[in-house]
Formats: structure tokens, sequence, C-alpha cells
């Protein structure tokens, strides 16, 4: 059974309900821009008195700026990640923003560049999953600086790091919201022949990451 209508975001959504679902009480929409590309999709998951909602949310970036998507456990992240980025490349640009899970639950925000700030800030309000990071890099790059991220005792993991538009895939629960993970960038074409094998060795020697 399909449904149509718009809901109370003006939104236009597609409601399908497929009565031959395995588990009752599961159902599908898919929600997208009227006059637009899709610029996320919901499924919603009611199951008993509880349902989760699954969003796909788009970060896109310009083409010099990286990110760095992680989770953390403590407020004391967002001193520590700047600490980290001066620290390892002091010319480097940034924004950071991150979502407190308790007390205030404020997006707390660092960085040395308004407008990556802002540009953080405003992603992480659209993610709004507690106790994640997101970091806006440039004139860096994440292979300088990650590992010394990763080391830093209240990082918990990161989701991705790169220059890609990334889907992250949201959760949302009557309690918050989680990240499960994140589409980066495209799937693959293909694999690659001695050519491309070969243009990958001498680039990465044109970058100065590898020698001879």
């Amino acid at each position: 059974m399909l449904k149509r209508g718009v809901d109370r975001r003006g939104l236009y959504f597609c409601l399908t309900v497929n009565p031959c679902d395995p588990a009752p009480g599961i159902y599908h929409s898919f929600i997208t821009g009227q006059n637009t590309p899709p610029s996320y999709c919901v499924t919603e998951v009611a199951a008993m008195d509880e349902k989760v909602v699954l969003r796909f949310v788009a970060i896109t970036v310009p083409e010099d700026v990286n990110i760095i998507l992680g989770q953390s456990h403590f407020i004391k992240t967002v001193e520590d990640i700047s600490e980290v980025v001066t620290g390892s490349v002091p010319a480097a640009r940034f924004g950071l923003a991150f979502c407190e899970a308790s007390r205030d639950c404020l997006i707390r925000i660092d960085g040395n560049d308004d407008e990556l700030k802002t540009m953080a800030a405003d992603h992480a309000a659209r993610i709004g999953a507690g106790h994640s990071f997101l970091l806006v890099l440039k004139d860096c790059y994440p292979i300088n600086i990650l590992n010394a991220i990763k080391n830093i005792q209240e990082v918990c993991t990161i989701y991705c790091a790169t220059a890609n538009r990334v889907e992250v895939i949201v959760a949302e629960s009557a309690q918050g919201r989680g990240i499960m993970g994140v589409i980066d960038g495209k799937k693959p074409r293909g694999t690659e022949a001695p050519d491309d094998r070969a243009g990958r060795i001498a680039m990465l020697r044109k970058f100065g990451y590898k020698r001879g």
C-alpha cells in the first residue's frame, strides 16, 4: 500500500506499507524535497511502543576542504582536538563542532576560521548525534593529524576522514540520535588496470608521501 502526502515540515513523502513484511509493524518512508534531488531519506521502524527513525544527512564541503567525523565522550574534546590541529599544522585553518550529550546539550564550537566554524556547527546541528564531533579543515589534510586525534584519551572512534561528499546514517529514538555509519563518496566503477596502478604510484610520489 502506497500513501502520499506532505508532512508538517512541508516535505513531500511516500509511505509504503508492505502487508507481507515478516515483522508486523515495520514500515518504510522516503522523504525528499518537492522540486530538488533527495536531500535525505527516512526509514521509520516501529516495533511495539518504540520507534526509531533512520536519516541520511548529507555533508558537502568546498573542494579545498576536508572533514573528520568522529565520536568522543567528554567536553574536553573541544580543546584537545583544537590543540592537536594547531600543534601539528600551525598554518591550518579549521572549525570544530562537538555535540554535548548531557546537561546543557549544546553544540560546542572552536577553531580559527569563522567560515569553517559556521560550516562545522551547521552540519553538526543537522546530524545532532550526542558526543559526535565534526572537524572541518583547510590548508591541512587528515593524514597530517589523524593519528594524533585517535590518540586523544576521550576520542572513541573515527567514522571518516575525507574531502568527499558524505552521507551520515543517523538513528533517532525518543532519547536522542546516534551515528550508525557513513557513506563516503561513490561506489567503485571497476578494478584498477596496470595503467591505473602506475598512476596511483606516481601520484603518491608527486605529493611526496613516497620516495623514489
